[in-house]
């Protein structure tokens, strides 16, 4: 009976362990969290199998990179998803503004971002809205680049809610005068009529001595 030298074993055995570990990698390539909800300029940052939190807290695998629980106090560990309070999501918004949402808005079926991205687990279908700069420049007629500002809905939101309590306390103000003319009427009626009152007893009462 033939039987292959050890050799011709480790030979044959070479290529089934290379392809093993081409699996490993691709499998481990496959496990890593996207980087949903990060800005390019922090995708550094994230690229390590240990991250720090931004405050100093402590650290997390990068496994755990928006696994949808919060391992760091400011979020860092979950900026795509909606698991810290403190946490914020970067909208991309490739063509238009970039902006940072509150991790409340994220899946939360309400398109805040104007490429959709901050919907991408809520299961509804977000229109890209954003405006190329192109159609931007062209809309400016070349007359130099244009400025254009933009309200977010949360300041939209800030702005009507201040002005809304400005005029609250304008009305507060102005019914508090109102009511302190009125009751300094009220007394001083209370008191006209106390007096007259007073002064009729005293002729009463004189007209009743003579």
């Amino acid at each position: 009976m033939w039987t292959p030298s050890p050799s011709r074993r480790v030979v044959s055995s070479a290529p089934a362990t290379l392809l093993l570990r081409l699996l490993l990698l691709a499998g481990a390539a496959d496990a890593a969290p996207p980087l949903v909800g990060v800005s390019p300029q922090d995708e550094a940052y994230f690229a390590t199998q240990v991250i720090a939190c931004r405050d100093g807290s402590g650290s997390f695998p990068r496994s755990r990179l928006n696994d949808g629980y919060c391992d760091c106090a400011d979020g860092t560990d979950e900026p795509g998803t909606s698991a810290c309070p403190e946490g914020k999501f970067y909208c991309r918004n490739i063509g238009d503004t970039p902006r940072l949402l509150f991790s409340s808005f994220v899946n939360d079926k309400i398109c805040d971002c104007c490429d959709g991205s901050d919907e991408y687990e809520s299961g509804i279908h977000c229109q890209n809205t954003c405006r190329n700069r192109k159609d931007i420049d062209e809309a400016d007629d070349g007359g130099g680049e244009l400025s254009v500002t933009r309200l977010d809905a949360t300041n939209e939101f800030t702005i009507k809610h201040t002005n809304i309590n400005k005029d609250l306390i304008q009305k507060l103000r102005g019914l508090r005068i109102a009511l302190v003319i009125e009751l300094g009427l009220v007394v001083c009626i209370f008191a006209f009529c106390v007096a007259r009152r007073h002064t009729g007893t005293r002729r009463r009462q004189h007209i009743l001595k003579r």
